[in-house]
């Protein structure tokens, strides 16, 4: 996010002081170890789980404007840390749109934009923390970040035919398999471009980057933008 998005960190920052959140961003945190996790370097994520218990156990709790590294941290850090040490993050480390929802209880998103707005839902932000329903479970259709996004004033979002259909990205499997994933995520776009939305949002910039690349390639005009932007009032086209 610091390297490649700081837009989107700084609006995670200044979302979470307004409603008196004190805010850290310990400097000496490094990467969860997800692609090292994916790539089946299972060993060497060992040192980087152990770093980020050690940088961010003392702190209430860990909010993070990806669900995918959210995800690796609560759900594939068992087989690195002590049970002990696992069960602790698991409690505390949240996902920002799921942090604002279901922590802070926010009803007041100050904020305006003006446009149809299509939703990329990640696999690890819906399948894995729960963000919303899922099109093969029998439940209640239901969305945190739907519901958050339709407090943003003349924000409207438009129906995609596949809603929680994969973009291609995931990580690794964008270089090993470079072509199934450059055509998912070109199948996700055409459903957006038929949706008639002019704005992509999601809560994982890996997705909208990979998104981003195959937009800018072919010529279209559909911005990528995160949602913490949106919900921050901060969101530039």
């Amino acid at each position: 996010m610091d390297q490649l998005f700081p837009r989107t960190a700084m609006a995670v920052v200044e979302f979470l002081e307004k409603r008196g959140v004190e805010v850290h961003y310990p400097t000496a945190q490094t990467c969860c170890g997800q692609p090292m996790k994916n790539s089946g370097c299972a060993s060497e994520v060992d040192s980087l789980a152990g770093r980020f218990y050690e940088i961010f156990s003392d702190y209430d709790y860990v909010v993070c404007p990806s669900g995918s590294c959210t995800s690796m941290v609560r759900h594939h850090y068992h087989d690195h840390l002590s049970s002990g040490q696992e069960n602790e993050l698991k409690v505390k480390v949240y996902e920002f749109c799921e942090f604002i929802h279901d922590v802070l209880k926010v009803d007041d998103i100050d904020a305006s934009f003006p446009h149809q707005v299509g939703l990329h839902q990640s696999c690890h932000g819906l399948r894995e923390l729960r963000l919303g329903s899922s099109s093969e479970r029998n439940e209640k259709a239901f969305s945190k970040v739907r519901t958050l996004l339709a407090q943003v004033k003349g924000l409207e979002l438009v129906d995609l035919e596949r809603p929680d259909e994969c973009c291609g990205f995931g990580g690794t499997f964008a270089v090993t398999e470079e072509s199934v994933s450059c055509q998912m995520g070109k199948d996700r776009i055409q459903d957006h471009l038929s949706a008639k939305a002019q704005v992509i949002t999601g809560v994982d910039s890996s997705c909208l980057m990979h998104l981003e690349g195959l937009i800018k390639r072919s010529g279209t005009q559909l911005p990528t933008i995160h949602v913490a932007e949106i919900l921050n009032g901060s969101a530039q086209l």
